[in-house]
Parts: C-alpha cells; sequence; structure tokens
C-alpha cells in the first residue's frame, strides 16, 4: 500500500501493523457524534495490503469531501474491501448514556460485523477498552490514516442516507439537509417545532428548548 498525494491520508500506519505480523487491520470512524438529532453510526473497514486502484488519491476524510464524491467513494471501497461492518446506535441510547460510550457501542458493533474478524484495529481518536483487540487510537485519524478515511466515509454515507429517510418522516425539520447538526435552519425548526422524537435531550440546546 502507497498514498502519496500531498495532504492525503497514508498507509503508514497500515504497514507498521503489517510489519507486527497483523493480517486484518481494520480503520474505525464514526458519523454523527455532534450531531443534535438521529443516531451515531460507526463503520469498520478492512483493505487488502496490495491494493492499487485510480481512486485511492482521491480519499479524504469524509467531512472534506463532496456529496457526490462520497457516494462514488462508498461504491469504490465496499468493492474492494476484504470487509465492512456497520454499527448503529439510535438517540434513545445517547440520552440514556452518554455520546462517548454510545460511540464506543457503535464502533463495537461495526467490529463484531467483520467477516473475517480484524487483529487489529486503528481508531479515529479513541480507544475501545471493550474490545479486546490489539488497538491504537490516532488523533486526526480520518485524515491520516487511510483506513480510517474509508472508514469515515462508509459511517457517513450510512447516517445521511438514514438521516434522509427520517426526513421523510418527521417534515419540517430538513433533516435530508443537515443531517441533524446544529445549522441555524435546525435551530429554526426546533424553536418553531420544538424537538421531534428523534431529537437527543441530553443535548444542548434541546434541552433548553424542552418545558421543565
Amino acid at each position: 500500500m502507497r498514498q502519496t498525494t500531498r495532504n492525503a491520508p497514508s498507509f503508514a500506519e497500515e504497514e507498521k501493523m503489517v510489519l507486527q505480523g497483523y493480517h486484518f487491520i481494520a480503520g474505525i470512524d464514526e458519523a454523527g457524534r455532534g450531531a443534535l438529532a438521529g443516531p451515531v453510526v460507526a463503520a469498520a473497514v478492512v483493505l487488502p495490503f496490495h491494493l492499487r486502484a485510480t481512486w485511492l488519491q482521491q480519499v479524504r476524510d469524509s467531512k472534506l469531501l463532496a456529496t457526490y464524491k462520497r457516494e462514488y467513494l462508498f461504491r469504490c471501497i465496499k468493492r474492494a474491501a476484504i470487509s465492512t461492518g456497520v454499527g448503529i446506535v439510535s438517540h434513545r441510547i445517547i440520552d440514556a448514556d452518554n455520546i462517548v460510550r454510545a460511540t464506543q457501542l457503535a464502533m463495537k458493533r461495526a467490529i463484531e460485523q467483520l467477516r473475517p474478524p480484524a487483529d487489529s484495529l486503528l481508531i479515529d481518536f479513541l480507544k475501545l477498552p471493550q474490545v479486546p483487540i490489539n488497538q491504537k487510537g490516532i488523533v486526526h485519524g480520518d485524515r491520516i490514516c487511510f483506513s480510517i478515511s474509508c472508514a469515515s466515509i462508509i459511517a457517513k454515507v450510512t447516517r445521511d442516507r438514514i438521516m434522509i429517510e427520517l426526513d421523510a418522516v418527521y417534515p419540517g425539520y430538513k433533516m435530508g439537509q443537515h443531517k441533524g447538526y446544529c445549522t441555524k435552519e435546525h435551530i429554526a425548526s426546533l424553536n418553531r417545532l420544538g424537538p421531534s422524537p428523534i431529537h437527543r435531550r441530553s443535548f444542548r440546546p434541546i434541552k433548553e428548548i424542552l418545558p421543565e
């Protein structure tokens, strides 16, 4: 694996794991951690060591990509990956527990879907003490580690599709546009309509809008 394009994520972390004897190295990332509504979604992606394709140079952290490019890369990653897994944790669990533990649970669920199972994990920022697999948390991993960048794309596209579906169930908030994040339009809708059933009541400003 190689990635030489400037400012693109590299395979450096994956190559370190290969040298240590690991075979199925999963990149892990989440989408929706900071949203005001909907689930948090995590993805796990295991890629072949000697992957060669023209689309590799286009991979970035999902937040840096246009929607059409994310959709294109989503399809490319799914076709090329040895395995992918997605974990979804609802707003109810986020409110009952907290967003960090909910994110860790989503990541654990994504990892459990991998076949063959991962023997090493590269995770954006977090570590998963409840998962007994060799792992490394990487600050800004979604920008510098290729497998994590790919996981960020899978998680983001999956969650965006969920929010577009929920937009039809809970009209008026325009979830399909802002995907539940804290935009001016979203706050205006909340002030006008109040929270929907999928809003995270433990998050500001939702809990400030709720009646005492």
